[in-house]
């Protein structure tokens, strides 16, 4: 175990934003340039690769499945070791309001048994999936897949041995507010689920804006009086969808079992958590 005091988690708090000013640091010219190349391993490759599983029941394709917990649940069952973290420190930091900052990330695999009891829990499986519930529940995006700095940030080795599954608020997420900064190349890291699509319905949509103001990514925009999305910024989310007022965003996946079937075969490529 990697020792990790109950204080930890408030020094974390304290540099969190460092986390937002190294990403718009990318962006200086030269010195930026030279601040990713160093930084560039960690986000890139194998020590970072990330999914986004949309939370709304409703995604045209997959049917009575619910795909959160589907997708999350078969993570679960499969780990050898499961914990929780004992707080969010996105949340923490920016002082949610919606949402509570106890019981945060999931971690699964070998690697999460090395977390300190300081500053995680360990589940039993039918606790993490209660976990997951739980937080899909409060309207959380899940967010899966390899993430090399929570090695550091959490006290596990670097051993690709840990899965780390994140419940994301929009208000407060620190990769919501600071992906759109770095460069491409550490963008697409974020990989949207495969054959996901978002579809606006013209008839409904009203271009109040609501949907370009919620995208993270700034995919979406309003053009010639219609919603228009850059597929290539579009990560998939699905915030567009929860946010639209008037019901006009949708999303679809073209093939349910394929897409279940790509982040599992991503996942088994960078990390062990049997």
């Amino acid at each position: 175990m990697h020792k990790r005091p109950t204080w930890w988690l408030d020094f974390l708090r304290i540099i969190w934003p460092l986390n937002y000013i190294s990403a718009k640091m990318t962006r200086l010219p030269i010195i930026g340039r030279l601040f990713y190349q160093v930084m560039r391993p960690l986000f890139t490759g194998k020590n970072f690769n990330i999914t986004y599983i949309p939370i709304n029941r409703d995604i045209r394709g997959v049917g009575s499945t619910f795909l959160p917990e589907r997708v999350l649940e078969e993570l679960i069952r499969r780990s050898s070791y499961r914990a929780t973290i004992n707080r969010c420190t996105c949340r923490e930091t920016e002082k949610c309001k919606n949402h509570p900052v106890e019981n945060a990330c999931l971690h699964l695999g070998e690697g999460a048994r090395y977390l300190d009891r300081h500053i995680a829990t360990p589940r039993t499986v039918e606790e993490a999936i209660g976990h997951v519930r739980m937080m899909i529940g409060r309207g959380l995006i899940p967010m899966l897949g390899r993430v090399r700095m929570d090695d550091f940030f959490y006290g596990t080795p670097n051993t690709g041995r840990s899965l780390t599954i994140c419940f994301c608020c929009p208000c407060c997420c620190v990769l919501f507010k600071s992906v759109r900064y770095i460069p491409a190349e550490a963008q697409d890291s974020l990989v949207r689920l495969k054959g996901l699509r978002i579809i606006v319905d013209g008839s409904k949509c009203l271009r109040c804006g609501t949907c370009v103001e919620t995208c993270f990514m700034g995919a979406l925009s309003i053009q010639n009086s219609r919603i228009a999305r850059d597929e290539t910024l579009c990560k998939g989310c699905g915030m567009c969808a929860n946010a639209c007022p008037h019901d006009a965003v949708a999303m679809e996946v073209d093939d349910i079992e394929e897409a279940v079937g790509e982040i599992m075969w991503r996942i088994r490529q960078r990390i062990h958590i049997e």
